[in-house]
């Protein structure tokens, strides 16, 4: 019986409470809490993370295409809620009492194939091409055909020529709105269909609904996971080890934070 969802019938109406940076401070802290708790899961599920941006870079690198290793590396990140499902479990399972089994966490997570949560992978997928696309038409744009063929010689040229700075400061605005959009999307609706039994477009209109209401704690949230998930990335994705766990379990904190249930 523990291994069982709890509170898998119908939500009958949602309510978005107020968050303020006290409320962000405390999801962080309780966050960090379940990763001290339970670190084996938190590592095995930051290593899928980790490992699985590491071998997209190598690939690209393989098959020489370096320009697009840096939109990838800056867009990855975005599917990062997605990868925290495992997380929020643990942390869903220990906040109800239940015993945080290897087993009882991945069969939930295997189990979301058959339900709505499944639906946002799609979305999250969606945005992730849409941002892809649109660094291919800014570099068709801003580059047209000096595409270099290495890293490096990428590197060089959009940071020291007026074309390639130019396509860097409108990538990171476009980067910027994109990132946003999915993580006004994501932030309370993965999380909400894990732990209810919504339709994904509900759940979709409480995580932006969460945001607007609550833009100045929501906003900061989301500018703290995503500078953390970035930084992590340096050093050859190996510090999402570390830096994904925290953030998923604190994800969920928040989301138990924002939204009551009536």
């Amino acid at each position: 019986m523990e291994d069982q969802l709890a509170g898998t019938a119908a939500v009958p109406r949602l309510h978005i409470n107020p968050l303020t940076l006290a409320d962000i401070r405390a999801a962080l802290v309780e966050g960090w809490r379940d990763f001290m708790r339970f670190p084996l899961f938190g590592l095995f599920f930051g290593g899928i993370y980790a490992i699985g941006g590491l071998f997209i870079v190598v690939t690209l690198a393989v098959y020489h295409l370096p320009w697009m290793i840096i939109p990838v590396a800056i867009g990855f990140p975005l599917i990062g809620p997605f990868v925290a499902v495992g997380l929020y479990e643990i942390s869903r399972r220990h906040g109800a009492g239940l015993t945080v089994t290897w087993r009882g966490v991945l069969a939930e997570v295997f189990r979301q194939r058959e339900r709505q949560l499944s639906w946002m992978a799609f979305v999250v997928l969606f945005v992730f091409w849409i941002w892809i696309y649109q660094v291919r038409l800014l570099l068709a744009l801003f580059l047209g055909f000096k595409i270099p063929a290495s890293l490096a010689a990428f590197a060089t040229v959009v940071t020291t020529t007026p074309e390639g700075m130019l396509f860097l400061a409108v990538g990171t605005v476009v980067g910027a709105v994109v990132a946003t959009l999915l993580f006004s999307l994501t932030v309370i609706a993965i999380p909400l269909l894990l732990d209810h039994d919504l339709d994904f477009i509900t759940a979709m209109i409480t995580s932006v609904r969460t945001v607007t209401e609550n833009p100045r704690a929501m906003l900061s949230f989301g500018f703290i996971v995503a500078a953390a998930a970035i930084l992590s990335m340096i050093p050859a994705f190996l510090g999402l080890f570390f830096v994904l766990p925290p953030l998923g379990h604190a994800t969920w904190h928040l989301y138990k934070r924002a939204i009551s249930v009536k």
